[in-house]
Order: C-alpha cells, then structure tokens, then sequence
C-alpha cells in the first residue's frame, strides 16, 4: 500500500509538472541603464507579478549603443522600451513593431537651460545652439512650428559638464534625470518640456506581430504584471529601487529619490485619468496626432496602417 501511495504520488506531481510547464522566458531590453524610470517594471519583477503570471522575464538594460529596435526585430529580445515617434519610424521602415503598452502616459523630455538664460518661450530659440541626440524627430517639429531658421544643433554627450561650464548651454534632459546632477554642483538649471510645445508621445513597451501572434497570453500576462508594477511603485518604490541600486550601483538614494518625486509630480506615469489616461493605457486620438504631425514635419511618409504601430488590446482598460 505504501509503495503504491508513493507510485500514485509521484504520477500526480509528473502530471502537474508536464500541465504547468515552465515558465514562459521574455527577454525584455530596456532603454538605459538601470533606473527609477524603470521602476514599475523592476517592482513586477522582484515581487513577483511576472512570475505569478507564468513568466520568467529577464530585464536586459540599455544604453547608448543598445537598439532595442534592431534586438526585437531580430529576434535577440522579445519586448523592448521606446517611444511613440521611434515605433511609428520603425514601421515606416518596414520594421514591424507593435506597442503594447505605455511605460509613460506623458514623455519627461525636454531641454535644460541656466535659470537666467533670455529663452524665456520657445520662439526665442531662434539663433541658439542645442545639444540633442542627431535626428531627434522633436527638432524639426520645433523648427517648423515656430519659425527657428537659425537654430541648430550638435551632438549629445550624455554628460552635463559643458553645461556647467558654459551659462548659454542649452541640452536635451530628461527631467527626472540632469537636473539632479547641475543642481548637485550648485547650478539652478530651468526646464522646457517638450510635452508643452505640443510634442508629447507615449514612452512604450513594444513587441512583434509575430510575438503577438503566436503568444499573446503571455504578452497579456506581461502587460498585466507591468501595469501593476508601476502602480505599486507609485505607492512604495522601496524594493525596486534596492533592486535598481544593486544593478546600478552609481545610482544614491538621492538621486533615485528625486527621480521618483518628479514622476510623481509630472504625472508622468498615470497621467491624467479626467481625459481618459490610465496607467499603462493608450488613445487612439494621441496616436493619430503623433501620425500626423511626423508626416507634416516630413519625418515619415506615413504610408502604412497606423493600427500596425499600436494595439490597446492588452493594456486598455487593465486595472
């Protein structure tokens, strides 16, 4: 009888093991080094929301030399983080990328000046110089709607020491981000944000048609799992942000701190739930928008579907 009971047993816990199956592996590249603006998405991971959904998600970080465009498409990472413009760029490459949710509801980019700088709108921009990355979309968007025929630009270093040196810098920041650093060294920096201008995509995570395709539990169970993440590291950013300074160890409480404040304070993240934001949720009304205004300053033709670019299947509606 005993012999039997363990037989039967055993049997039991091989059927449950072959119908569990292991987990599902995503292999997700982010868009920089480990941060507290990756912060919702390490929270589902060390608490456990990916796993629960049956997935063993592998967060890759970026950098400045990391494509996560090229890695999902060729196949060397399953979902990657972006934003608006980079996915509807993408596609009109013949690049196909879906996103399929959004990290951030409003972008915190923007440009960073010294406080006593004579820009005072963006109109005054006309004759000045602009560190940015090259090709930034948000350039030529300036350009033509407030008539800057002798601004130009230069090439980003990711690093704010000629800003420091030079009161008539001006550079392209995240607001979560430099600021810290300049006024760490005793500069008071001011900030445009691009959002204001009226250049105010998404920050996503996207896949493949073919990852949706032929796994869409799992790209539902990692939006699901995301969406939660980053509604609990609103409320208490305490385990993602030891995670994030153990991966990135250059990162003090005090920087995470202020990172964390102005996502809070921006309402980056959930953005503004009186004109139908959510946390992770898309519009369709900002996506055509986003269409239109790179076709009209020509930075893409716009030929294809724009529903190719984005789908709310997974992240609309998720609470």
């Amino acid at each position: 009888m005993k012999t039997f009971t363990l037989f039967w047993l055993a049997t039991v816990l091989l059927l449950f093991r072959s119908t569990a199956g292991e987990p599902f592996k995503i292999r997700f590249v982010t868009d920089w080094y480990p941060q507290p603006e990756h912060g919702g998405y390490y929270h589902a991971l060390v608490n456990g929301y990916y796993s629960a959904a049956g997935l063993d998600v592998q967060i890759i970080p970026g950098g400045p030399s990391v494509f996560a465009v090229q890695r999902v498409a060729t196949g060397a990472a399953d979902i990657g983080m972006l934003n608006t413009d980079g996915i509807l760029i993408a596609n009109d490459h013949n690049i196909p990328t879906v996103a399929i949710l959004a990290t951030f509801q409003h972008d915190p980019q923007g440009i960073m000046l010294h406080a006593e700088d004579r820009v005072q709108d963006w109109p005054d921009l006309d004759g000045r110089t602009i560190a940015m990355t090259p090709g930034n979309p948000w350039f030529p968007f300036l350009a033509r709607k407030y008539h800057l025929k002798k601004a130009r630009e230069i090439p980003l270093t990711y690093s704010v020491a000629a800003f420091l040196k030079d009161p008539t810098f001006i550079q392209q920041i995240f607001v979560t981000s430099e600021p810290f650093f300049v006024q760490q060294a005793g500069v008071k920096p001011r900030v445009m944000l691009l959002s204001d201008a009226g250049f105010d995509p998404y920050r996503v995570s996207f896949t493949t048609p073919q990852m949706i395709r032929d796994h869409s539990k799992e790209v539902r169970g990692f939006v699901e799992a995301s969406v939660r993440g980053w509604r609990d590291y609103l409320a208490n950013p305490k385990s993602a942000h030891a995670q994030i300074q153990k991966l990135n160890p250059e990162l003090t409480p005090e920087r995470m701190g202020f990172s964390y404040q102005a996502l809070r304070d921006g309402h980056f993240i959930e953005g503004k739930p009186d004109k139908g934001e959510s946390i992770g949720g898309f519009l369709e009304s900002r996506w055509q928008f986003q269409f239109n205004l790179l076709k009209e300053v020509g930075v893409i033709d716009g030929k294809f579907p724009l529903t190719n670019a984005w789908t709310g299947t997974f992240c609309n509606g998720v609470r």
